[in-house]
């Protein structure tokens, strides 16, 4: 059962299964705001996608392969989805001639997939489509895009450089 803190806040008792305290005001309105963010940029990034004859998820898949070749279950485990999705994704792509599969180096029974040229091409023309933030970030300082840079890997667990 939720019992209140001395400072009246709710607390969830050694049972209970629901939420942990409620946050406090600003914490409330910087997940809003990270909320309207992140439905922007899927926003953007699903026309941008679309004006290149891409699904989101396949633009997705795309960009990761653009960074480097990946076996397809990790493409996956990246992605939160089942392989056979990203099997159906890598076969359009293919067909279109964007990626491609080959055996790994490192483990031949392994296939990686992997962005063409015309991937690599496409890949870059869909991210520098994507105007979403430039604008708003240009309105920051260099110091203010750092600093945001580093809060928001601090947030995913990342490793922000300089830090020990």
């Amino acid at each position: 059962m939720p019992t209140r803190s001395s400072a009246g806040t709710r607390k969830a008792g050694p049972d209970s299964a629901g939420p942990g305290p409620d946050p406090d005001p600003v914490t409330r309105e910087v997940v809003d705001l990270i909320g309207t963010v992140v439905a922007r940029y899927h926003a953007e990034y699903e026309l941008a996608a679309a004006h290149h004859s891409l699904t989101g998820a396949q633009a997705r898949v795309l960009a990761l392969l653009a960074h480097e070749p990946t076996p397809m279950r990790q493409v996956a485990r990246q992605l939160k989805c089942e392989p056979s999705n990203v099997t159906g994704i890598v076969d359009r792509l293919e067909s279109r001639g964007l990626v491609e599969r080959r055996p790994d180096p490192a483990d031949r029974r392994v296939k990686l997939a992997a962005a063409t040229g015309e991937g690599h091409a496409t890949a870059d023309r869909l991210r520098s489509s994507l105007d979403f933030a430039r604008e708003p970030l240009a309105g920051l300082t260099p110091a203010e895009r750092t600093l945001l840079r580093d809060l928001l890997q601090r947030m995913l667990g990342e490793e922000v450089p300089g830090d020990c």
